[in-house]
């Protein structure tokens, strides 16, 4: 039986678990889905078009599946998707999306911290983790694994690939590809994220094929085409650079710079 707070305002047209967790003064409106094993703490909001998946903890005023902060959204009806397993820390802000895309969707295990916003349309893989006070703009497509530190922000309709780290205090105005680490304002290339590849089990081959790959693209003084030809040529049937090559291919506001 859920255990719902009695100063919590339920609309009794929401879709809720029957073993959820809602606390004082939250309000959880008509056109919301919770599923099973969810935590909802005191004063957070959960707007209509909201579809939480299981076991999700979404902590002390949060703000989840508001109006898009888009003047060309015309209110019409989009979703803001959580996935399994994923915590929403406090006053976090969580927009849905726009008919652009028609959700804003974040992953399963994911953890975005106090005071993060994830705008409109933002699509955030599995595993990722958002620190404190990030700000990510509308549209911005965000692979699994990644880390993004505190007060770092993200350009709109950018792209972090799968197994980035993304320094705190850092702007990520041109796409971050797969494994690597980033640090400045703007964003700088700062080389692999070594350590979160080993912990993840990549193997000494792997690295070394990765590592290679961001020599030859970013210091080896040939232009990006002649580049991504080399490493195709050299490491182009291993599946990690074969990744990399195709997130190269797919980026639409250029690489972040060395």
């Amino acid at each position: 039986m859920s255990n719902i707070h009695p100063t919590a305002i339920v609309s009794p047209k929401a879709k809720l678990a029957n073993d959820i967790i809602v606390g004082p003064f939250a309000i959880i409106n008509d056109d919301v889905e919770i599923d099973e094993g969810c935590e909802i703490g005191p004063n957070a909001v959960i707007y209509d078009f909201a579809r939480i998946g299981k076991r999700v903890k979404i902590f002390q005023g949060a703000s989840v599946s508001n109006l898009p902060q888009d003047l060309k959204f015309d209110k019409g009806k989009t979703l803001l998707k959580i996935g399994d397993d994923t915590t929403v820390r406090e006053f976090a802000t969580l927009h849905r999306g726009t008919h652009a895309t028609g959700e804003t969707r974040i992953g399963k295990n994911c953890l975005l911290m106090a005071y993060s916003h994830v705008a409109h349309d933002c699509h955030i893989g599995d595993n990722c983790i958002i620190a404190n006070g990030v700000q990510l703009a509308g549209h911005v497509e965000i692979e699994d694994t990644v880390i993004i530190g505190g007060l770092a922000a993200v350009h709109q309709f950018s792209k972090i690939g799968k197994h980035a780290m993304v320094g705190g205090g850092s702007m990520a105005n041109m796409d971050v590809p797969p494994f690597i680490m980033t640090s400045g304002y703007p964003a700088r290339f700062m080389g692999l994220n070594i350590i979160g590849l080993r912990r993840r089990g990549f193997s000494n081959e792997e690295i070394d094929a990765i590592k290679e790959t961001y020599r030859i693209f970013y210091n080896s003084g040939m232009n990006p085409i002649a580049a991504k030809e080399k490493i195709t040529e050299k490491y182009g049937n291993q599946p990690h650079v074969k990744s990399i090559l195709e997130f190269m291919e797919k980026s639409t506001r250029g690489l972040v710079r060395k």
